[in-house]
């Protein structure tokens, strides 16, 4: 199952997994994928240190890479207390009141730090994540929010590391070309976290028509399986991006403790997600709950835009997944999950999406 993605990037199959934990991206990577450790959740940039360090030990000397949301042109920036008074009051009254209808209890006064939750949402802490992972050896760099800024890219391709962008439509894709993307990550609406509006069936082909020829395009939104990875190499994609199908593995479950989440993950169909602004201030598809159902009540509020929305919801996150209640989670995730019932490890899932890449294609082609 080799393209000529697995050239490039110096691995064995077609597949890069993102992830939020370290524990993942190592066994993708030590696996023959290309795991790529998501940045946003680290506040501390030396907290990203200590995890790219792991990696660097724990990888097997394979290559890995770090994902950053980073927009192109800097956001509402300042300090803390500036980005708070920003926030409505009536906000923050409908979150604390929604928790407290959720039973979800304030976390203690050690464990709530001033700013958490909006730091690794912010440009100037992105830019400190970058930085962090140009001392390191990532294969890749990839940007959940399309180009990074030309001076990233530049000082990526100065140290031999290729930059990857995610896109939702056409137009998109050609922008991230035009600004020296390496490859684009083609994202149909199926996808967990920040996603669009078209579906990967038609989104991929597009993109792969208009960029294709230039740089390798990857396909990105409900793929789990190796007939799914087939469907997109057939449909012109030089590999797979894959981020959902992880969050159902031993790895993330006893790497981060996410027992209430591997629950809700596990029980949820692929019709039990919803895409919202009321993760980050962007369109993301998240697990239902009642969390998200509350959002959608027609006394909620509108989401904020970003990084407002999630220094309003920051906190929150954290006293939803310190509760441990499956039925009240707040994590982004694709429609994917409704395809896994059990947990398995990182290694089984792509010996699985491997080996049944194979026979799909002998099927097709004997």
């Amino acid at each position: 199952m080799r393209t000529d993605l697995c050239d490039r990037l110096g691995i064995e199959h077609p597949i890069v997994g993102f992830t939020p934990s370290e524990h993942v991206a190592a066994a993708i990577s030590r696996a023959g994928g290309l795991g790529v450790l998501g940045a946003v959740r680290y506040n501390d940039p030396d907290e990203l240190a200590a995890a790219l360090d792991w990696l660097d030990k724990n990888t097997d000397g394979r290559p890995y890479g770090v994902d950053v949301v980073m927009p192109m042109k800097a956001p509402t920036e300042g300090s803390i207390g500036d980005l708070s008074k920003l926030v409505p009051p009536a906000h923050r009254d409908f979150v604390e009141k929604t928790l407290h209808e959720l039973g979800v209890p304030p976390l203690p006064a050690s464990d709530n730090p001033d700013g958490d939750g909006v730091l690794g949402w912010l440009h100037s802490v992105a830019r400190a994540h970058v930085e962090i992972a140009l001392e390191h050896r990532p294969a890749l760099i990839a940007n959940a929010l399309g180009s990074p800024p030309a001076d990233v890219i530049a000082q990526a391709h100065d140290r031999g590391i290729l930059v990857a962008a995610l896109a939702g439509r056409v137009d998109h894709a050609l922008r991230q070309v035009a600004d020296g993307v390496d490859i684009v990550v083609a994202q149909g609406s199926e996808a967990g976290g920040h996603t669009g509006e078209i579906g990967s069936m038609v989104l991929l082909p597009e993109i792969v028509d208009a960029v294709g020829g230039s740089v390798p395009v990857l396909g990105a939104g409900g793929i789990g399986s190796g007939r799914q990875l087939v469907a997109a190499l057939a449909l012109g994609a030089s590999g797979v991006w894959m981020g959902s199908t992880w969050l159902l593995t031993e790895e993330y479950a006893n790497g981060l403790g996410q027992t209430a989440v591997s629950q809700a993950l596990l029980k949820a169909s692929s019709a039990d997600t919803v895409r919202a602004r009321i993760y980050s201030g962007k369109m993301a598809r998240l697990v239902k709950s009642r969390w998200t159902e509350a959002w959608a009540a027609p006394d909620a509020p509108d989401p904020l835009p970003m990084p407002l929305q999630n220094l309003l919801v920051g906190e929150a996150h954290r006293r939803i997944a310190a509760a441990d209640d499956p039925d009240v989670v707040a994590m982004p995730a694709g429609q994917i999950i409704g395809r896994f019932d059990h947990l398995q490890p990182v290694a089984t899932i792509i010996e699985d999406i491997v080996r049944e890449a194979e026979a799909t294609r002998a099927r097709l082609a004997p």
